[in-house]
């Protein structure tokens, strides 16, 4: 994204539960290293309301980041990290479909200036993938739906995210 610096890549640290689909994003920051790392795991398994309260395993892939610092916190807190063979993307396939789902509905659309503006489109995709995307892996359901049942009659309205990049259609409850 551009910043006030020039173009700076930035890392979005991510969980998704492959049950639910349900995606937590854990940290965004320009260059993650150990100790943010470290933070962001014990975020995780925190035990009032860590993302991965109640879980036993943890995937990840083999990037470096993935310190034994951060996976030792993991442990302590009763949450196994798993780490995939080399260069095997079909055993961590949910969070590559979220990957490429994210890039090609949201950010390639997107010139980004700041952190900000990057933080305001992750987390709006992020509400839009739980509450207004249909999921063919569920059954083309929706992971939040807004109702119980859709109303079948009513008048037809559109929520629109990120200027309009994002698009909702539902009808009104009668």
């Amino acid at each position: 994204m551009w910043t006030p610096v020039g173009l700076v890549r930035y890392h979005v640290l991510f969980v998704i539960r492959l049950a639910t689909r349900e995606i937590k994003i854990a940290g965004i920051v320009p260059e993650p290293e150990g100790q943010w790392m470290n933070q962001m795991a014990r975020n995780l398994t925190d035990a009032a309301d860590g993302f991965l309260r109640g879980y036993r395993y943890l995937i990840q892939d083999r990037s470096s980041l993935f310190t034994e610092q951060f996976r030792e916190t993991l442990r302590s807190a009763g949450v196994e990290p798993l780490k995939l063979p080399a260069r095997s993307p079909n055993l961590n396939a949910h969070a590559e479909r979220f990957v490429r789902t994210i890039k090609e509905s949201c950010l390639d659309n997107m010139i980004l200036f700041g952190e900000s503006a990057l933080r305001e489109a992750v987390f709006q995709f992020v509400e839009h993938y739980h509450q207004e995307r249909n999921h063919q892996g569920l059954d083309n359901q929706i992971i939040r739906p807004e109702f119980a049942e859709f109303p079948q009659t009513g008048t037809i309205r559109s929520r629109r995210r990120l200027g309009g990049l994002l698009r909702y259609y539902y009808r009104d409850a009668a």
